[in-house]
């Protein structure tokens, strides 16, 4: 039930009170508000904006709000909305295509004509999967095309980032560019990346041997890294596609690195696919649309969407959350719009948000606790939930929250949905609490300092429900640590596991 407080006569007159903190809360949830209250009271969100609701999951009323209406970054939380527009658009069955295509004709082992490798957005997209491309090709029968390689990508645009993405993420696996035609050379699907690996030399101050995976001609690895103690860092230059690798080892090391243009990376695998699979290609290599009607000589087809949203929001992967927005619009912009053609249906007034990507790494994204409660209550209500909600990371089991809220009510119960950036965290997700009822909630914290764990906050909220109906403690105030004494003083590096900025599965600490 959506209701507005207009007053403490109206809002007691409807069965609901206010709250200390100015929220309103179903009559009886007296203990639950006090515990909300008290947890939102801590001194680390002293400075903060943030916004909390928890709702019945099946008849959506309101049972806590507090600042819940109000618009703010999320994060990774709005790939909430993104998948579950992307299942109403799209469809559970929805496959991505990979294909080789042809307007010549065939003599012998001789294609007479282009061949053009066409792509339909597949982020799965691997080197092995274009090697089997190109050996389909050759099982068919041709050795030799009499004609050129033609590359399109023409299936996306060519904006490779949303609007207001940071330019100094551009080389984390996390920030890649979106492409129709992209690789990804992880289990994890990091889509528009390269692995650079590093081997100790053959002795101490020896140069480290440096490769990359796939092998291609696209990226050129720049390496002053020696055989030693110290560790390696792997960055790839802005704006290029110089991969820079410093540092010493004594161990083999790997690290992702995004690439410049994806679509060049993948003209360089597939080349050397080509050749592997003994086919010559006589003419010129160079980008340009398939003619219509050219026939399909080989095909590759992707995981079903339905299966594609379990890495998604497991491990909260961005780039396949852009290629939803492309995929169902071609752009960043007009796939947005053609999303949003679904949003009504999952309780979002379309007019009433600011949304400019998918995976909410955009700064300009505007969206609501109530906003993310909505989707997460009409969600229940459509043919593919099941399999949506078991995509959601699991409290101490699984995805994001893996290490959180371990050996606690929340522990196997909470599903839920992480966000992390800079300034900005938030968690949204189902709960069971210990008198059997389903909850929906959503906590969004934005200007929140890193050292001030937000993540805590939003563990406290999660046991707090997950314990209602049963023996609750009271919480209590944390002490705030800190980072610095003065504005002089240099600020304390965050070891990688503590880091709230980005979330664990973008760095490897879960």
């Amino acid at each position: 039930m959506k209701f507005r407080v207009l007053g403490a006569v109206v809002a007691v007159a409807a069965g609901f009170s206010l709250t200390s903190s100015g929220g309103a809360v179903a009559v009886g949830n007296e203990a639950l508000t006090a515990d909300l209250d008290t947890i939102l009271a801590d001194n680390a969100l002293k400075g903060a904006d943030v916004g909390l609701v928890v709702r019945d999951a099946n008849s959506g009323e309101v049972i806590y709000t507090r600042q819940s209406s109000r618009r703010s970054q999320v994060a990774s939380n709005l790939k909430l909305l993104t998948t579950t527009t992307a299942l109403d658009l799209l469809g559970p069955d929805y496959r991505w295509k990979t294909e080789l295509v042809s307007g010549g004709t065939k003599s012998g082992s001789t294609l007479n004509g282009d061949l053009v490798l066409r792509g339909g957005g597949d982020p799965t997209m691997s080197r092995l999967r274009y090697q089997q491309l190109a050996d389909s090709l050759k099982a068919s029968g041709v050795t030799t095309v009499n004609g050129a390689l033609l590359i399109d990508d023409t299936k996306f645009d060519a904006t490779p980032y949303g609007s207001g993405w940071a330019w100094d993420d551009e080389p984390f696996s996390y920030s890649a560019e979106t492409s129709a035609l992209t690789l990804s050379p992880d289990a994890k699907f990091s889509a528009g990346t390269v692995v650079v690996r590093v081997k100790p030399g053959a002795a101490a101050g020896a140069p480290a041997v440096v490769t990359t995976e796939p092998a291609n001609d696209h990226v050129q690895i720049v390496s002053t890294a020696t055989t030693g103690g110290g560790g390696v860092v792997v960055e790839r230059e802005h704006g290029t596609n110089r991969i820079f690798v410093s540092g010493s080892t004594t161990v083999e090391t790997t690290k992702l690195s995004t690439v410049k243009d994806p679509t060049g990376l993948v003209t360089s695998v597939f080349q050397k696919a080509l050749q592997a699979s003994g086919i010559t290609v006589t003419g010129e290599v160079r980008r340009q649309k398939a003619p219509a009607g050219a026939a399909v000589l080989a095909t590759d087809t992707s995981m079903k969407l339905s299966e594609l949203i379990v890495p998604l929001l497991k491990d909260s992967n961005n780039m396949l959350a852009e290629v939803l927005v492309k995929s169902a619009g071609g752009s960043f912009t007009n796939g947005v719009n053609q999303l949003s053609t679904k949003w009504s249906g999952l309780g979002v007034d379309p007019n009433a948000v600011e949304i400019f990507d998918g995976s909410g790494m955009s700064r300009l994204d505007q969206f609501s606790p109530d906003d993310l409660t909505s989707v997460l209550v009409k969600a229940k209500t459509k043919p593919w939930f099941a399999a949506w909600q078991a995509s959601l990371p699991v409290a101490g089991v699984d995805g994001t929250l893996v290490n959180r809220m371990k050996n606690t009510p929340a522990a196997g119960n909470v599903k839920a949905k992480t966000g992390s950036l800079s300034g900005v965290s938030g968690l949204s997700g189902y709960v069971t609490t210990q008198a059997g009822r389903e909850l929906v909630f959503s906590v969004v914290q934005n200007n929140v300092l890193l050292f001030n764990s937000p993540r805590a906050i939003e563990d406290r909220i999660a046991v707090r429900l997950a314990s209602e109906g049963g023996t609750a403690v009271a919480p209590q105030v944390q002490s705030v640590p800190q980072q610095r004494k003065a504005p002089a003083q240099d600020r304390t590096a965050v070891p990688a596991k503590e880091r709230v900025d980005v979330e664990c599965s973008w760095i490897g600490t879960c």
